[in-house]
């Protein structure tokens, strides 16, 4: 039990310094930790609780380029796309949960790091904005995950470091707070979680701080080299634990 303690909060520091120096990405960080050792139902409420905790802190920290035209669109379709998330989240299972999620970090995180060769996207409108808000919605109800399809889409679509993480900052915030409401409507809050949420919500807070402390004075390409980078890493370990067990479960071992 000592060295679940550890893990899970080592997960919340990691992912409470990524999400306060980029304005995302703590599900996934706190899920490369979690995953290897947390039923995905606990895993996926503690990071939504650990991600809102964080984008609250971070929304009184960084609040330059909000414009709320911009970000109405994908707050729309996220919240038409949490209750999928959550629908779909009891009939996980606990291995392909980390291959699905080990494999979209190791194909993502690179693409933004190329993302300055990536033709940008200037079509779609706010009905394209939308789609991708429903994505991250579905992403969020899985686990807290919502920032990373709506990071992506941003970043084809060529906005600033500010412009950017101030949609994605806020979107998560809207998604985050609606689904763990969610989760508490749910049942999916148990007692068995209530421990693990007193220690990652203080383990959090002060990464947090600083995260959002070195996003005021570091490069647009230096902070996407650092976070990028590190969640890559993340996914290519989930990678290696899972899908052996994958492969032998069905045989092919």
């Amino acid at each position: 039990m000592d060295s679940v303690l550890l893990i899970v909060a080592l997960g919340a520091v990691a992912a409470g310094f990524v999400q306060g120096l980029s304005g995302f990405g703590f599900g996934m960080v706190a899920m490369s930790f979690w995953a290897w050792t947390l039923e995905p139902r606990l895993a996926a409420v503690l990071a939504v609780c650990g991600a809102l905790t964080g984008q609250l802190v971070a929304a009184a920290t960084v609040r330059r380029g909000f414009d709320r035209a911009r970000l109405l669109p994908f707050v729309l379709g996220g919240l038409v796309g949490i209750p999928i998330g959550v629908a779909v989240l009891p009939r996980l299972d606990m291995d392909a949960f980390k291959v699905i999620l080990g494999t979209l970090l190791v194909l993502w995180c690179p693409a933004m790091l190329m993302a300055k060769q990536l033709p940008r996207i200037t079509r779609g409108g706010r009905v394209a904005d939308a789609v991708v808000g429903l994505a991250g919605g579905v992403m969020g109800g899985l686990g807290g995950f919502t920032g990373v399809l709506p990071t992506l889409w941003c970043t084809l679509r060529g906005m600033d470091k500010d412009v950017q993480r101030a949609i994605i900052q806020n979107f998560n915030l809207a998604m985050l707070l609606v689904t763990f409401i969610t989760y508490l409507a749910t049942g999916l809050v148990t007692r068995e979680a209530l421990p693990l949420l007193a220690i990652v919500v203080p383990a959090m807070l002060v990464p947090t701080l600083l995260g959002a402390k070195l996003y005021h004075g570091i490069s647009e390409a230096r902070f996407r080299q650092i976070v990028l980078g590190m969640l890559t890493a993340s996914g290519v370990a989930m990678l290696v634990a899972s899908v052996p067990k994958l492969l032998a479960r069905w045989g092919w071992l």
